[in-house]
């Protein structure tokens, strides 16, 4: 196996999640003494422990973490859930001590080449997408799909060779912790207000995005936005090569939306690619951006257009994102439940053409609703509230003359009030605007308990 690279040293993992576990695993591989902790109060050791393989020999900690053992460790691997700006962390780097995550470990084992995406909004369905065009090119054992998207970096890396290639999607959680991370390609989709009680500025939230192509040269790409003015900015500072797409405005160099065609622009020759109405499958503005950005990204890892094309036109919409799950009684139901925050819940009404039955609310990032209320123009019929922002989305929208507001305190109350408001011929959306915390582990089970709940109705 690759060198040693943590052989004796003292590695102290923060979280045991999908995440932390996997970074154990590889970490013991690669000689690291591993202590996995796990501040929950509702975990014991043995808790963590059965989460791991029976050869590991990692210490596992719950609770507190001992001070003494603490300062015996030499790094320090965050789970992307934790914050970096907690004080012993803070205390234990200004010491010296290196924290990085399981994106920067992965990289260090990486020996293939690497995209990356990243992005407010619009990050799944793009990663998969390059993931299903590399897998095309290269055949599917040579492609992995990690990051973000549900499948740590960490389990995948150590299988990569000079030949594969992994396509990554990348969290501005994940993007805090990187070093020497740097992708042959990178792409930052878009970035709009979003984890502010995370990163606590609009300047650091940027900023972790941007550290995406920190260690890039010349030699690699950078796909940017046209039409975002954080992407814009970035421009001109990026370390790569810039490439760019649009759905507002041609371009002279780059992929851009022109009518219901999305073309190519290279020097004096300007080049048809498809048709965004018979060639795709996906709906709405923002996948138009998302499979311009995958078009993007592709070309620049060395596949060629007839074979990202070909898979462009097979693809359909992935799982929680603007996902058609059926018509019931006339009404159409969509599961946008990736839609967390109020940006990203903006697309998917965008993607609506009929009368719509808005479910929101959940766990409160410190967003702002205005321009989600503004973006209702007459599609939204009802908009039913739940979670713990559902008072402070209700005045944001009466503050905006929109009265018909209606609240539920369970998942289960809302979706049943739901298809009682909507008649036949109106659709009803699952585009939350907010995270699933509180009331759900993540937004993959909000959305499969909406999939399940509307698959159960009578036809």
């Amino acid at each position: 196996m690759e060198e040693k690279l943590f052989q004796g040293q003292n590695v102290l993992v923060v979280g045991s999640g999908i995440s932390g576990v996997a970074a154990t695993e590889l970490l013991e591989r690669l000689g690291g003494q591993v202590v996995l902790y796990d501040s929950s109060d509702k975990l014991t050791e043995e808790d963590v422990r059965a989460k791991l393989p029976a050869k590991s020999k990692a210490r596992c900690v719950t609770k507190d973490l001992p001070r003494d053992l603490l300062l015996q460790m030499d790094q320090i691997l965050l789970s992307p859930g934790v914050p970096t700006d907690l004080p012993w962390i803070v205390e234990r780097k200004e010491a010296g001590v290196s924290v990085l995550g399981e994106i920067e470990l992965g990289y260090l084992v990486e020996k293939g080449s690497v995209a990356a995406i990243t992005g407010t909004n619009g990050k799944t369905t793009t990663t998969t997408l390059v993931g299903e065009i590399m897998k095309a090119h290269l055949g599917r054992q040579k492609v992995f799909v990690v990051g973000n998207i549900g499948n740590p970096y960490t389990l995948e890396a150590s299988k990569t060779e000079e030949d594969t290639v992994t396509v990554a999607e990348i969290s501005s959680f994940q993007l805090e912790t990187v070093h020497t991370f740097r992708p042959k390609v990178s792409a930052i989709l878009n970035i709009t207000p979003d984890h502010l009680n995370r990163h606590h500025t609009m300047e650091a939230y940027v900023a972790a995005k941007q550290a995406i192509a920190r260690n890039q040269t010349k030699d690699d790409l950078c796909v940017l936005n046209d039409r975002d003015p954080y992407t814009e900015e970035f421009a001109a500072r990026c370390p790569a090569r810039v490439v760019r797409f649009s759905s507002i405005r041609p371009l002279d160099e780059g992929y851009f939306l022109g009518g219901d065609k999305i073309w190519k622009a290279q020097g004096d020759k300007v080049t048809k690619l498809l048709d965004i109405h018979q060639d795709m499958n996906l709906v709405g503005m923002c996948n138009v951006e998302n499979v311009m950005a995958a078009i993007a990204i592709a070309e620049g890892m060395g596949v060629p257009m007839d074979t990202i094309l070909n898979v462009v036109r097979g693809f359909h919409a992935v799982e929680h994102r603007i996902e058609y799950v059926d018509t019931k009684r006339g009404v159409d139901y969509y599961n946008d439940s990736k839609g967390t925050n109020p940006d990203a819940a903006i697309q998917g009404i965008k993607a609506m053409s009929k009368p719509t039955v808005l479910i929101g609310g959940g766990y409160d990032k410190q967003s702002e609703y205005d321009e989600w209320i503004e973006s209702f123009e007459g599609k939204v019929k009802w908009l039913v509230l739940i979670g713990q922002t559902k008072e402070k989305i209700a005045a944001c929208a009466r503050a905006h003359g929109f009265e018909k507001i209606r609240f539920a305190d369970t998942f289960e109350e809302c979706l049943k009030l739901c298809t009682r408001l909507a008649e036949s011929g109106d659709a009803v959306l699952l585009s939350p605007a907010c995270a699933s915390w509180g009331m759900f582990p993540n937004y993959e089970v909000r959305g499969r308990q909406f999939k399940e709940y509307v698959k159960s109705l009578e036809e």
